[in-house]
């Protein structure tokens, strides 16, 4: 049975090998949204695509592209953490927003959130830029285009992902108790219609890449997110992450 993913290469792995969705795992809460993309033509022609560039010799990333899915079921879910599309290095995306693999070097973004982290909560920073647990958190890690080829970001973006993690946030938006969104970037805050402002808590900042994470209008530098997120969910009885 193929697994959809290869932890051999060194110089490409992990990587995606298989464009059956059926070999990336979904928590059962998310199968019919997940399998009624599939069946849609947005998701018969993502699957195409996706087939074309894996026999063409591409190497796309991650090797599971629905891994958030897979960790934060949909009924766990008091965080929602929007990205844009994976990392584009070998061996860095794991399928989570803003994550990367054990033991691969933390990028600058990366790096402010945790720093953010430390500064809001007085929190040491944790080892590596693995996010996992987060997700098993009710974290949800979710990039808005779930594949990219190596060496070039935003490669698979506008190929039908959207439909499928726009339809994820709605979901997250309809579906049960109130949430925090942290849409951090222009690329997140574009997904805010999306979102009842009058039942979620919605916080919002530049990105936290070296580029912009200190500059105005909402610098990253400084936003507390962290902080704030936990105190609303506290405030009504729901459970605050460990970040």
């Amino acid at each position: 049975m193929q697994t959809g993913f290869d932890w051999g290469e060194p110089a490409s792995a992990p990587r995606l090998t298989s464009a059956n969705p059926s070999d990336w795992p979904v928590q059962p809460g998310w199968a019919d949204l997940v399998s009624g993309f599939w069946a849609s033509p947005q998701g018969k022609g993502l699957q195409q695509f996706l087939q074309g560039r894996l026999a063409d010799g591409a190497l796309v990333y991650p090797p599971q592209p629905l891994r958030a899915l897979d960790l934060t079921p949909p009924e766990a879910v008091r965080v929602v953490l929007l990205g844009q599309d994976p990392y584009h290095g070998p061996g860095q995306a794991e399928g989570l927003a803003f994550s990367v693999a054990p033991g691969v070097k933390v990028p600058p973004s990366l790096r402010n959130m945790l720093q953010e982290l430390g500064r809001d909560l007085s929190a040491p920073l944790p080892e590596g830029g693995s996010l996992v647990r987060w997700a098993r958190q009710g974290v949800l890690l979710l990039n808005t285009s779930l594949t990219v080829e190596d060496g070039q970001p935003a490669s698979h973006a506008g190929r039908g992902w959207e439909t499928l993690t726009d339809a994820v946030i709605r979901h997250c938006n309809g579906a049960g108790d109130p949430k925090v969104f942290l849409l951090w970037g222009a690329h997140a805050q574009k997904k805010a219609s999306l979102i009842d402002v009058q039942r979620h808590l919605v916080l919002s900042a530049n990105h936290p890449s070296p580029l912009s994470a200190r500059r105005g209008p909402v610098p990253f530098v400084g936003c507390g997110h962290f902080g704030q997120a936990n105190a609303w969910l506290s405030a009504r009885g729901l459970k605050p992450v460990a970040w």
